[in-house]
């Protein structure tokens, strides 16, 4: 097979030569009937089409997709894995292919499965074996299906084949290539544990792996993510996993993890070749990962790894799941492997102090971080481009914690500090009436139902107390749908008080710091909390008028902070909708619609457990609710 150059001339292309591999017969992977899927063919497409638009794919050589061999795949998996695989789309298959792929963890199969796992796997190898020869010097494999969570007899977590393992034993074992150490990378928010399990006691083959681990919660749901897993045999040490017990990490505590601990064992270890499982589901807005890293973080992490094997890096696509989030993340590094300096080489005749080398080690340069905390709210969230643009802060003002946490900037630590001692009571009408719903906004995490998980609060304290109360206002349901329950209406209270309508509130006693990060996840903002969105002056604002808008997070739902009054002399605090809002709602210009059935099920439980109303009678108050004219 031949590299087809894209490209007027090598002149126009970067000193680098990178490979870049795009082929849609992958995109014949599918959900059966197209249902949607978060692992779906538009998560290569966009990256494909934000590399053309960008000029990458001109600046490359653009490599054609290659079906691997089944004697590679089987260095990998076992043979009954293998022929399941390789004829799992063939006609023989159709009545039970659904029934087959039930049987897996988060697995679909269809007609384009087996082409796009083999087609996924050999251009891995292909390639790599481009840049173990020297043909190349790094290059980037756009592929799906994923893998690195496929295991030696098992597919799982919409991997079917573990490309990037199988590309490794090809490595390693054809000498001729002179490949003998390895260093895998996986920054993937889910933890590598078929990767992990194929080199468990392989010390040929250094895997590293960061992830969210949740203490053995978050998928793939095991203790094989845990720090203790090092490695057994002549393999123990070889086997590094980071886990992050909770949420909304970002490019500080990914930079210091690569500072304190993969450099320095990299140096060490000094591979041959890297390859990485480039998974951008820790990207900001990813809907599974819960993540806040940047493009510019994942070009610094691997900017730091360019630095070993003499810039022998593969890239090879894992998972990723905001097209948005992958495509600009994708360009980051592309642009981090052409390394392009030719402006500086044209122009260091003229300006002597461009003729100086730039810095190779990166640890002491500036990396910008979200401050915001990931949503998983009933309002809408915002383009994820918006976030990526509006809420970019120097990393120089952030303050890590001894395990690599972001702490606060130094302007937030005061107000955070001081609005912990102010507390307040949260009182709730929709799907946080149920304490566990509640306290993924506190906590981090997700509830039976919820499509994605919250990213939690910087206090994870639990409430210190909870009671409840009834009001003088209406409960009604409005918007067709919310990424965290999906199709269906969520709870507003009317923001003005009638005698003749009554709610029943959940109220949670949380402290005014608390009540801010709740007030972010549940707008979707992408205001960076370098100040409170709602202090004491707000505070004495909303006592004084009843209620207060927010103007800093207008474009959500609940921007709107109603004052209910004072129990145990601590003012009560709702957040709802605006009367502007609600004459939209009236208006027909934005829709009333009764709730989906889970995120009703998680108000009648918070009823019910409350010990407010019985399961019939919380049913009845949700129905009439949601029927009665607003």
């Amino acid at each position: 097979m031949e590299a087809v150059e894209s490209g007027s001339d090598g002149a126009s292309r970067s000193q680098r030569r990178v490979g870049i591999l795009y082929d849609e017969r992958m995109c014949r992977h599918h959900t059966p009937d197209d249902e949607p899927h978060p692992e779906n063919p538009n998560r290569i497409r966009a990256i494909w089409n934000k590399l053309q638009a960008a000029g990458i794919t001109q600046r490359c050589e653009v490599l054609n997709a290659k079906e691997a061999e089944d004697k590679y795949i089987l260095s990998v998996h076992g043979k009954s894995h293998v022929d399941l695989i390789r004829n799992i789309s063939s006609k023989q298959f159709n009545s039970r292919r659904n029934r087959i792929a039930s049987k897996f963890n988060s697995i679909y199969l269809n007609e384009g499965s087996s082409e796009a796992a083999y087609l996924a796997a050999g251009s891995v190898i292909e390639v790599a074996k481009r840049v173990a020869k020297g043909e190349l010097d790094s290059a980037f494999a756009i592929v799906r299906p994923p893998g690195h969570h496929a295991e030696h007899d098992e597919a799982m977590g919409f991997c079917l084949y573990n490309n990037v393992a199988i590309a490794t034993n090809f490595l390693l074992n054809e000498k001729e290539l002179g490949i003998n150490k390895i260093l895998i990378v996986d920054w993937d928010v889910h933890h590598g544990n078929g990767t992990q399990k194929t080199f468990w006691k392989d010390p040929r083959v250094l895997f590293f792996s960061v992830h969210r681990h949740e203490f053995g919660s978050f998928y793939p749901a095991s203790d094989d993510g845990d720090y203790t897993m090092i490695g057994e045999g002549p393999g123990a040490g070889y086997n590094i996993n980071v886990p992050w017990e909770n949420g909304r990490c970002g490019d500080a505590d990914y930079l210091a993890v690569w500072d304190h601990i993969l450099i320095p064992v990299a140096k060490q270890f000094n591979p041959d070749m890297i390859l990485i499982s480039a998974g951008f589901d820790a990207a900001v807005g990813d809907p599974l990962g819960g993540c806040r890293v940047t493009p510019y973080g994942y070009a610094m992490m691997l900017k730091k790894l360019m630095d070993f094997a003499r810039g022998k890096i593969v890239l090879a696509l894992e998972g990723g799941y905001n097209l948005t989030s992958i495509s600009n993340s994708a360009l980051a590094c592309m642009e981090v492997l052409l390394d392009d300096k030719t402006v500086r080489q044209e122009l260091k005749a003229f300006w002597s102090v461009l003729a100086d080398e730039l810095a190779t080690k990166l640890t002491s340069q500036k990396a910008p971080i979200p401050q915001i905390l990931i949503s998983s709210s009933d309002s809408e969230a915002e383009d994820v481009e918006e976030l990526l643009q509006d809420v970019i802060r120097p990393l120089s003002t952030l303050r890590v914690d001894e395990d690599h946490h972001v702490l606060a900037e130094s302007a937030s630590v005061s107000w955070r500090s001081d609005l912990s001692k102010i507390d307040i009571w949260y009182a709730t009408f929709g799907s946080n009436m149920w304490n566990p719903r509640f306290l993924c906004y506190i906590e981090g995490g997700q509830v039976d139902g919820m499509q994605k998980p919250c990213s939690g609060s910087m206090d994870k304290s639990p409430p210190k107390e909870i009671l409840w109360k009834t009001f003088p206002h209406r409960l009604f349901f409005g918007r067709e749908s919310t990424r965290t329950w999906g199709l269906g209406g969520v709870a507003f209270l009317h923001p003005e008080s009638k005698n003749e309508d009554i709610v029943h509130m959940c109220l949670y006693k949380i402290t005014l710091e608390q009540f801010n990060d709740v007030l972010l996840q549940e707008n979707v903002s992408s205001y960076d909390m370098s100040s409170p969105l709602f202090d004491l002056t707000s505070l004495d604002c909303s006592k004084e008028k009843k209620s207060i808008n927010l103007e800093a997070v207008k474009n959500g739902w609940y921007h709107n902070v109603v004052y209910l009054g004072m129990e145990q002399d601590i003012p009560i605090l709702a957040m709802t909708c605006n009367m502007s809002d609600i004459e939209n709602f009236k208006s027909g210009k934005v829709p009333l619609r009764a709730p989906s059935e889970d995120y009703a099920n998680t108000l009648i439980r918070g009823l019910v457990e409350g010990g407010q109303l019985s399961e019939e009678e919380a049913m009845s108050y949700i129905k009439d609710a949601a029927t009665k004219p607003l």
